[in-house]
């Protein structure tokens, strides 16, 4: 496991109210620590990616975001991890565990700095099995999201995305639609 220098500098609550700047500049700094070890060793720097992207809103929720410089640079990091994790050579099982923690991260994820890494599920998925697997786990509740809107009810649910990202992914176009 390589020893990452971001993981002390993300921890719960890191950053203050007025923390914004800090905590853009220790973004700028992962993602480089992260792009450094991704040149000779793709496996560790998806590993780091995923550990990232789990402390990233934890560390953040204290911080007042009102510019939305916070909100772009989180969005810019997402963005930039996910080829790095989906295309990382690991076997489906190392995969599996990854996206059950950033699953898990998506559902924490308050307020949302790694909300748009649900529009990459499927990819994230690198496979269609394993993507088909996610939106049958997803489906039904999006089934029941959809019925309850029908009626006239508010109702949401975090996971939308995801299923829909793996649904695209898995080739599942008719029940995407």
């Amino acid at each position: 496991m390589h020893p990452w220098a971001f993981r002390a500098r993300f921890r719960r609550t890191a950053f203050g109210w007025k923390g914004s700047k800090l905590a853009i500049e220790r973004i700028h700094e992962a993602l480089a620590e992260i792009c450094a070890v991704a040149r000779h060793d793709s496996a560790s720097a998806a590993e780091g990616a995923v550990l990232f992207l789990e402390k990233l809103s934890p560390a953040l929720n204290q911080i007042d975001s009102y510019s939305g410089a916070l909100g772009n640079a989180t969005y810019s990091a997402v963005q930039g991890l996910v080829p790095i994790i989906s295309s990382a050579p690991v076997d489906a099982a190392v995969r599996k565990k990854w996206l059950d923690r950033l699953f898990e991260a998506i559902q924490e994820d308050d307020p949302p700095y790694i909300e748009s890494l649900g529009e990459h599920w499927g990819a994230l998925c690198a496979d269609p099995s394993l993507a088909s697997h996610w939106a049958d786990q997803l489906l039904p509740l999006m089934q029941h999201v959809m019925a309850d809107r029908r009626k006239g009810t508010y109702a949401y649910a975090k996971s939308g995305t995801l299923c829909y990202s793996a649904l695209f992914h898995a080739g599942r176009f008719d029940e995407l639609l």
